[in-house]
């Protein structure tokens, strides 16, 4: 992913929040040379010193058979982003778009029956555990899991490089930067409103 200086993130802790924030990804794999993408809802832990991204997808996807045969894999979480108006600076400059984005490479493996299954408790107590009548792993019926579990597969990424990058206008000065968010406050597209959100929150926090 092409990166500018001024955009570049290297904070593990910060890249970690985003992506557990921003869990649903897109893996790509390639078959016979053709990329090949499925979206997905996965989890980002960490083991010892490394980070790994693990998941599942339906059997009958026939991208299950190419994690393993794949010398990398990208995965790409995607958060909010907006239409940037040129008009909304002090002085004259073209239009553009601020975003963020976090690249994964690395290598799979599948898991088995076991490693699925305490994926899935792990899956299943993030979504809901804090709901009024959580739906979780052993509320439910073990022949419904068994069948469940039958029409998936689980895989295992391990990460090797990570690459993220965060265009927010941090390259604007003040008073253009405070005057982009509150015009994206306005903006009716969600969109433009979460990112004034995630822009105020990095003048908060100081970065």
């Amino acid at each position: 992913m092409y990166i500018p200086k001024y955009f570049r993130v290297t904070d593990m802790d910060e890249i970690r929040e985003f992506v557990q924030m921003n869990s649903f990804g897109t893996i790509v794999t390639t078959k016979q040379g053709k990329p090949i993408a499925t979206h997905l809802p996965l989890q980002f832990n960490k083991e010892g010193d490394d980070y790994y991204i693990t998941g599942h997808m339906a059997y009958g996807n026939p991208q299950w058979r190419t994690l393993e045969t794949c010398e990398d894999i990208l995965v790409m979480y995607q958060g909010p982003h907006a239409y940037i108006s040129s008009s909304w600076y002090g002085h004259e400059n073209v239009p553009t778009w601020n975003y963020q984005s976090v690249h994964v490479y690395g290598t799979a493996s599948i898991l088995n029956e076991e490693e699925l299954q305490q994926d899935l408790i792990m899956l299943l107590q993030k979504y809901e555990k804090h709901r009024k009548n959580p739906v979780l792993w052993d509320k439910l019926f073990p022949q419904l899991l068994e069948k469940e579990l039958k029409g998936i597969v689980g895989f295992k990424i391990k990460v090797q490089e990570i690459q993220a990058s965060y265009k927010l206008s941090q390259n604007r000065n003040e008073e253009d930067y405070h005057n982009i968010v509150n015009k994206l406050s306005e903006e009716k597209d969600l969109n433009s409103q979460q990112m004034a959100e995630v822009m105020k929150k990095r003048v908060q926090h100081g970065k």
